[in-house]
């Protein structure tokens, strides 16, 4: 299993880390190690100060791919779940300034936190997918997928002129503004469109 992760895909979350607009989709990549499911704790690690949540969707890729085509995209995923992409922002920080890859801030252990999946066909509209994080029973971050930059399809597309996409590779497609610091005992619930796919806590 890969997890494959689009950076810069939200113009709010650009602009609030700012960061230049791509005009292709950047991403990046964690190892199997970063999942964290079933509502299992997230534990802050010892060598970041500043550990921030971003909350995305998140595709679940069905069937084997290469090269694929934007207009038969939308047949390799059939579920979409919520995750957070956990970021060691003093650590990325430090990393773009001296022109290092950024793995060390974001693909540690832990930092793939994953939520439960339902059918796309269960979506109002699987182009315009509502949804949120709420941090101690406040909300933090609101985000649309029609504000996407670039769409599951694209980012499909792209990927796999690259990487070959297998079955059950999975895909956090970007995170809007309003990303922020965790500490312990804090306790984030994500929903899509009204219902929850993820609860846990940070320790």
């Amino acid at each position: 299993m890969k997890i494959i992760c689009i950076g810069r895909n939200y113009a709010d979350h650009a602009r609030e880390l700012n960061h230049p607009l791509p005009e292709v989709p950047v991403f990046f990549m964690k190892p199997e190690s970063a999942v964290i499911q079933n509502n299992n704790p997230f534990f802050l690690p010892g060598f970041s100060n500043e550990v921030h949540y971003e909350t995305e969707i998140v595709l679940k890729i069905m069937r084997l791919g290469k090269n694929i085509e934007k207009q038969f995209a939308h047949r390799y995923y059939q579920e979409i779940g919520v995750g957070i992409d956990f970021t060691a922002r003093d650590l990325q920080r430090e990393c773009i300034k001296e022109g290092r890859p950024w793995e060390i801030a974001k693909a540690f252990d832990g930092s793939a936190v994953l939520g439960r999946f339902i059918k796309k066909e269960k979506l109002p509209d699987p182009a315009a997918i509502e949804f949120q994080l709420d941090l101690n029973g406040q909300t933090v971050q609101k985000g649309n997928t029609r504000d996407l930059i670039f769409s599951f399809e694209t980012i499909i597309a792209y990927v796999s002129t690259f990487i070959t996409l297998k079955t059950g590779d999975l895909i956090y497609t970007g995170t809007p503004a309003g990303v922020g610091p965790v500490k312990i005992n804090d306790h984030l619930v994500a929903s899509v469109e009204g219902q929850v796919l993820l609860d846990f806590m940070v320790k």
